[in-house]
């Protein structure tokens, strides 16, 4: 089951979120964006913290349904090829 991101992600909740994603470790091995509409660079690094926590385990974030703007941010930040965003 995928680690479902909420609609919002900004500096307000990425701390709580980031909790929640790694009290739930297994399902962050998929995150999924469907509901992802209101962001900032935020939710990259709760993206890439994640990653860096299931990299020390031998494991990888896979994001689904980015959205563009998602994708392109991430490829302004130079994380894309990191985080699955290419």
């Amino acid at each position: 089951m995928p680690f479902l991101l909420p609609v919002s992600v900004t500096q307000d909740n990425v701390l709580q979120l980031e909790k929640d994603g790694l009290l739930n470790l297994a399902t962050l091995q998929t995150v999924d964006c469907i509901q992802l509409k209101e962001f900032d660079s935020t939710v990259l690094t709760v993206l890439l913290a994640w990653q860096k926590k299931l990299q020390a385990i031998g494991q990888r974030v896979s994001v689904q349904n980015a959205p563009e703007k998602l994708k392109v941010l991430a490829g302004v930040y130079g994380v894309a090829e990191l985080l699955g965003l290419q």
